[in-house]
């Protein structure tokens, strides 16, 4: 048996069964018969890969959507680690399973283009860091001014700020996700721009509109549309950096975009105003959603197991309000809350890529053009790295257990490779601010019998915004 066929084996036996009603309404979706995307060329070795278009028109889109990770773990049950199918229009490979992904984030053979972000972030998010191939580790080198540790420090002393004071009068009963996507939204205006709270209303309907366009069924300006709101968006947001930008080039200022308007390399390059327009407009939506979908995620599980509340908030009480960055540092609790959390609901769901030229994927043959695309929840729910998948367990990132380690790629909520998220550690931070405050002031519970329903058409949310009931701790 061939490396490859051992891993399809491994991968269908360890992953979870399919419920019959997921097989017919979501695996399936029109398509009676297995077909295959390529021929491999004679004499390869290599496998066609399979799968099947899905639904006419909207092909496996729609389902996709709703689904989420049930949808991927079903794909990786039928075909294996790479299969492929019809969404939004494209035809492209679908990639699960460690190895699979390691391949394709590491591309260590140069033969994945970030350009298949295209597909969703083109024409709203253009030429920010993930879209970068050849320029990506020169802006790279230059961005990474903004994310030293002293740089860090400044980001979570304003963070704290910000969340004591909007956490300072919550309501009894509330809804978390909506809570957090304010909080996240004030961060960045003073994180990312020095901005008062409450001035960027504006600016923050337009990210969301151009967050929101990304996903379109319809993908061209239909009145009323995501689209046209989109590119509306998109428009709001260059005209809003570029006003700033004069200032931020001449200004001291410790926020992001001052950071980015004056930071230099060691060759002493800097951003054009142009690419600091891209990189501001890319940071922010990277940075408010993902940031919002992870502490709500926490929330929820934290609401479900109050031992781990508990567990926490002992952490936290003990540290006591204000922490600095290497208070933070010391919250190992919720640092293992927040990896499960990462885990169970991965904020960035997918990482594309498309193929410069025909590529032998751990054994699969994909043609030159094909857009690839990597599914975080094939490797986050798969038995034969984690132990009971489906079970909020935050001790499986501590040791002795480190279930983590048992693959590099098992776990990749932020990406891999040259291209792994560069503000990951500030996100962490954000998070961690945002739950210890919450603990030192609440207990949270649940309504009776609530289960969280995920909305997977943008980066995460849970339907009706998960209603939380808050105790205050006196």
């Amino acid at each position: 048996m061939t490396v490859h066929e051992q891993q399809t084996r491994r991968l269908a036996i360890s992953t979870v069964p399919v419920p019959s009603w997921l097989e017919s309404r979501v695996l399936r979706g029109g398509a009676a018969r297995t077909k295959h995307l390529a021929a491999p060329p004679p004499g390869s070795g290599l496998r066609a890969v399979p799968g099947d278009p899905g639904l006419p028109v909207v092909g496996h889109g729609l389902a996709w959507m709703r689904y989420g990770p049930r949808f991927e773990r079903a794909r990786v049950t039928r075909y294996g680690p790479v299969s492929w199918m019809k969404a939004f229009g494209v035809k492209m490979a679908v990639v699960g399973g460690a190895d699979a992904t390691q391949a394709v984030l590491t591309n260590k053979d140069k033969a994945f283009s970030q350009s298949g972000w295209n597909l969703f972030f083109d024409p709203f998010f253009r030429r920010g860091l993930l879209m970068l191939d050849d320029e990506h580790l020169q802006h790279r080198r230059i961005m990474q001014q903004a994310f030293t540790r002293p740089r860090l420090a400044a980001y979570a002393e304003v963070a704290g700020q910000v969340v004591r004071e909007v956490l300072a009068d919550l309501p009894d009963r509330l809804a978390v996700h909506p809570l957090m996507a304010r909080l996240t939204m004030d961060i960045g205006s003073q994180v990312f721009m020095a901005r008062a709270l409450g001035t960027n209303e504006p600016v923050m309907r337009a990210f969301k509109a151009a967050v929101d366009g990304t996903t379109a069924l319809a993908r061209f300006p239909v009145p009323g549309g995501k689209w046209q709101a989109g590119l509306r968006g998109r428009t709001m947001l260059e005209e809003y950096f570029k006003a700033g930008l004069p200032g931020k080039r001449n200004s001291a200022g410790s926020d992001l975009f001052s950071v980015l308007a004056s930071a230099r390399d060691e060759d002493g390059q800097r951003f054009t105003d142009t690419e600091i327009v891209d990189h501001m407009i890319f940071l922010m939506v990277a940075a408010l959603d993902t940031s919002a979908t992870t502490a709500t995620a926490a929330m929820y599980h934290l609401a479900r197991q109050p031992e781990w509340q508990e567990r926490a908030r002992a952490e936290s009480v003990a540290l006591g309000p204000a922490p600095d960055l290497d208070g933070l540092d010391r919250l190992t609790t919720l640092d293992l809350v927040v990896k499960e959390s990462l885990r169970l609901v991965a904020p960035v769901p997918t990482f594309v890529r498309r193929t410069v030229r025909d590529v032998d994927l751990t054994g699969y043959h994909l043609p030159a053009g094909t857009t690839t695309v990597v599914m975080p929840a094939a490797n986050h729910y798969d038995p034969a790295y984690w132990r009971e998948p489906d079970v909020f367990d935050p001790d499986r990132f501590a040791e002795p257990r480190r279930e983590d380690q048992a693959h590099r790629f098992a776990w990749v909520p932020f990406g891999g490779g040259a291209h792994k998220c560069i503000g990951m550690v500030l996100g962490f931070l954000e998070v961690k601010t945002i739950l210890h405050e919450l603990l030192l002031r609440h207990r949270w519970r649940l309504p009776e019998g609530y289960r969280a329903r995920w909305d997977w058409s943008n980066t995460p949310s849970p339907t009706g915004g998960l209603p939380v009931h808050l105790d205050r701790i006196t």
